[in-house]
């Protein structure tokens, strides 16, 4: 059984942090280096950095099957441009392949149509072939690159990949 738990306690933040790390270490090392890698999970997965994005506004989930946390994501909704931002979307490496992604997609899909979203979109490492392989499948689009300086000479070298949704067609 699939579960989706939105986020809000110390335990849990505490539990996407420690996916976080898992699943960068194992995935973004080969194509972005050890020391962008551990800055970003410093900066942007944390502890202090996952409470601060909640705060603002972010929707945190962890994703959990058989009782256990095997992955995690988070939604920005964008109300005026009717569209949602699925800003986070990682699975353990061991629990990949088993169609949890598209579980993932599906669930984001449905929260953005129901505060009215249009689009979902995201921001994938251009080098990151696998993912965009995936996010291709799942029907989302290439919109061109996104270079965004993140601080201390890394740069986030990204493609934007956009779904339109449609509220009869979920992936």
């Amino acid at each position: 059984m699939v579960e989706f738990i939105q986020v809000a306690g110390t335990a849990e933040i505490d539990r996407v942090a420690a996916l976080a790390r898992q699943t960068w270490e194992h995935h973004y090392i080969p194509i972005i280096g050890r020391k962008q890698t551990e800055y970003m999970l410093v900066n942007f997965q944390s502890v202090p950095a996952i409470a601060r994005q909640i705060a603002s506004g972010y929707d945190y989930y962890l994703l959990k099957t058989e009782g256990r946390s095997v992955g995690y994501f988070a939604l920005v909704h964008n109300a005026e441009a009717q569209s949602t931002l699925l800003s986070k979307i990682y699975v353990h490496p061991e629990r990949q392949g088993e169609g949890l992604g598209r579980r993932i997609v599906a669930f984001a899909e449905e929260c953005s149509l129901a505060r009215g979203g249009r689009e979902l979109w995201l921001t994938v490492n251009r080098n990151n072939v696998s993912s965009i392989a995936f996010y291709e499948q799942v029907g989302f689009q290439n919109a061109g690159a996104l270079v965004q300086d993140i601080g201390h000479g890394f740069v986030m070298d990204d493609f934007k990949m956009i779904k339109t949704l449609s509220a009869t067609a979920v992936a």
